[in-house]
């Protein structure tokens, strides 16, 4: 099949949707079909030889775009609505596949062109205006609400990524085309042999201190403050490695670890390639994600679950979808109970054998096969409900 997909995203750029925007196009791929991308006219090229990428005009000519919403989507949202348009006055598509806002525009393209039209749902774009702290209005959340569910209804198939977006789309009605794709995959990892990894964790940890890793973006959610408190409590020989923060963000977290007198216990470290996050992995001996607020389940989750190493997360919904006391260490989102998650994971045999657990549940669970035979279901369900 010919599918034209529509992305308002940087694609490709090592963050959140734009690495599930890519397993997405390289699961179709699998199958067969043929995609033509229009997205932003940021990021890079990608090895997926299914697919062709259009690119909206860059006439603002912005060098970046933030995570979560901004205004400076909604002119490049209009360019790329005119990109797909001009795509499908000058070719037939089987199926439109839209990712977050783009569904508004999925669905009014596939009822004018009697397409098909699937919407990958990552998050619930009402609940993304209190996650990234964009509006409190309550007539901008009321739009939203309104705009949501129109593109579930105007939608043949919707995707979601973890249990409670596929509990919200089942209350609002739309259970019958919803389907469950995590996104369990990860990049091909480079080869790291045992001397380079013994080397680079001398870097981070000249002492011979464990590890205790945080890998992610520094947005207020993510619960970077409340690691570097925990840390604070932390007595055990040990090096916090944070990986990815950039900007503003990152300048207060330094900030804020100088003042809680920790600057050398914590490392930071620049943002790399995805293949290159499993070295990271690698060196550390504890994971953590100190999350605070949002209800998606975290990327790097399937990552770490299948890593063998012990895993501390905040004892929230956001986590516990996936997570629970056999294969991970929960705690409570404060200080205190963090630092103690991350004490127990350092030194109790018990946290290293859930490590394992997780990784043979990982294996089992979340495979290449089962993520293709997801997708092949959700495309034959649009194709069924629109014939």
């Amino acid at each position: 099949m010919k599918i034209l997909m529509l992305a308002p995203e940087p694609f490709f750029q090592p963050r959140g949707t734009p690495i599930s925007v890519y397993f997405r196009i390289r699961a179709l791929g699998d199958l067969g079909h043929q995609v033509d991308l229009v997205t932003y006219p940021l990021g890079g090229d990608v090895p997926l030889e299914n697919l062709r990428v259009f690119r909206a005009l860059n006439i603002l000519g912005l060098k970046t775009i933030k995570i979560g919403p901004s205004l400076a989507k909604l002119p490049l949202d209009a360019l790329l609505f005119a990109r797909a348009v001009l795509r499908l006055l000058g070719r037939r598509y089987d199926i439109i596949f839209t990712h977050e806002e783009a569904a508004v525009m999925g669905s009014i393209l596939g009822f004018l062109s009697r397409t098909p039209h699937i919407y990958d749902m990552h998050s619930s774009l009402p609940q993304q205006l209190s996650n990234f702290d964009f509006s409190r209005s309550r007539f901008l959340r009321a739009v939203f609400v309104a705009l949501e569910n129109f593109y579930l209804k105007r939608s043949e198939s919707v995707i979601v990524i973890c249990r409670d977006l596929m509990e919200k789309v089942s209350r609002d009605g739309y259970g019958d085309k919803a389907h469950l794709i995590e996104n369990v995959l990860k990049f091909p990892s480079e080869s790291f042999p045992a001397a380079d990894v013994a080397k680079k964790k001398k870097d981070y940890a000249p002492g011979g201190q464990k590890i205790v890793l945080y890998a992610g973006n520094f947005q207020r959610y993510q619960g970077i403050s409340l690691l570097l408190e925990a840390a604070a409590r932390v007595k055990d020989k040990a090096v916090f490695l944070l990986l990815g923060g950039t900007g503003a963000e990152l300048e207060a977290m330094k900030r804020k670890a100088a003042e809680l007198g920790i600057a050398a216990k914590v490392v930071f470290a620049d943002k790399v390639p995805p293949a290159r996050v499993a070295l990271f992995i690698e060196l550390a001996d504890v994971l953590v994600s100190p999350r605070l607020a949002g209800t998606n389940t975290p990327l790097k989750i399937y990552s770490f679950l299948k890593s063998g190493r012990p895993l501390v997360a905040t004892d929230l919904w956001t986590h516990t979808q996936i997570l629970d006391e056999r294969i991970s260490v929960l705690v409570e989102p404060d200080p205190e109970s963090l630092a103690a998650g991350i004490s127990f994971a350092l030194n109790d045999p018990e946290a290293r054998r859930r490590a394992k657990a997780a990784r043979d549940m990982a294996d089992r669970e979340y495979t290449r096969e089962r993520y293709t035979e997801k997708m092949r279901l959700c495309l034959e369900t649009a194709l069924r409900k629109r014939s």
